[in-house]
């Protein structure tokens, strides 16, 4: 009788969670998906053509909100407040050879950007925090570096904000475009003697 009991406790739970399983929905396309670029450019297509040499020296993942019409900086990005670079969770940085940003050596490893923008000037945050929902659970404590650089007003319009490495011999500057704004964070590979 017990058993009796138990066995159909155990079927009325099983159907219950079945109904509840199948009426799941899947997510929907998010308005701002996420992006990948890497330093190398393109490096796991060259990965794949054998045209690899090394491994990749970083990446940044982001999610890319679209202007749609709004008025970005000093409009729904703020002037001097935090703001994630980007949309969704906080953009992360992902370094897989030591890298020099504002003179600070960078160990390989992940972390996420911020960034403070102002009319005349962009400081962006190096965190060791990751896995952050916007800029809700930032905290000064866990700051890599801090570099300042200076944003450039461009004729083009950039409808949905875009990250990329633009390379140069061991240097690449994070570029950073949207709007009518493009700021650049430039990063050295540290080359180490063997």
């Amino acid at each position: 009788m017990i058993q009796m009991k138990k066995l159909g406790f155990f079927l009325a739970f099983a159907c219950i969670s079945l109904v509840a399983i199948a009426q799941q929905k899947p997510t929907e396309l998010d308005k701002s998906p996420m992006d990948m670029s890497y330093w190398p450019d393109n490096y796991p297509l060259l990965k794949m053509s054998g045209k690899a040499k090394d491994q990749p020296i970083a990446r940044v993942i982001y999610g890319r909100p679209v202007k749609n019409g709004r008025i970005i900086f000093g409009g729904i990005i703020k002037y001097n407040e935090l703001w994630r670079l980007g949309a969704n969770e906080a953009t992360e940085l992902e370094i897989f050879s030591p890298v020099k940003i504002s003179n600070k050596v960078i160990p390989k490893g992940r972390y996420t950007l911020f960034c403070v923008p102002s009319e005349n000037r962009w400081t962006i945050i190096l965190s060791k925090d990751n896995f952050c929902w916007g800029s809700f659970t930032y905290d000064t404590k866990k700051d890599v570096v801090r570099a300042d650089i200076k944003p450039e007003t461009t004729d083009e319009i950039v409808e949905t904000f875009t990250i990329y490495f633009k390379e140069n011999a061991g240097k690449a500057n994070l570029v950073m475009l949207w709007d009518n704004q493009r700021a650049e964070l430039p990063m050295t590979l540290v080359t180490t003697k063997k």
